[in-house]
């Protein structure tokens, strides 16, 4: 015959409300294992389109700089239209190559992370104290009594 909830001990009561945790735990994770399979699917079809699309404006790219070389080879020799062409997309290539060395300059390195890490390494440590050397696999602690 069941107990009723009055009747059970506080024991079989964390025991099954560790498994009822336990079951829910497990099921979240399937959850979002499944949700993460889902999106990646999406991710990697999205990925593909955009490869296919990017492939596409190259190809585009390439048969624009044909055209535009053989308009210009109208009104001057076929060698310097092409010329012409190779020329200004070297341009467009050292200026985006002088645009993006300039972007990197202007990096400033993590310094907002560092102040916070120095900021939480100086809320750690007691007044006074320097914080812990780390310590190599080998060297055991020293404790305050010297031993």
């Amino acid at each position: 015959m069941p107990q009723t909830p009055e009747e059970e001990s506080l024991g079989s009561l964390v025991a099954q409300a560790t498994s009822h945790i336990s079951s829910l735990v497990r099921s979240e994770i399937e959850l979002a294992k499944a949700e993460f399979r889902f999106d990646a699917k999406r991710v990697g079809t999205a990925a593909g389109m955009f490869a296919a699309a990017a492939f596409m404006a190259h190809l585009c790219l390439i048969l624009a700089s044909f055209t535009i070389a053989y308009a210009l080879a109208q009104v001057m020799p076929h060698w310097l239209a092409f010329l012409i062409v190779t020329v200004v997309y070297l341009l467009v290539a050292g200026l985006a190559v002088l645009f993006g060395v300039r972007r990197l300059k202007g990096l400033a390195g993590m310094k907002r992370t560092a102040r916070s890490i120095k900021g939480l390494k100086e809320i750690a440590t007691p007044d006074g104290e320097e914080a812990a050397p780390a310590r190599g696999p080998d060297l055991e602690p020293v404790t305050r009594d010297g031993a």
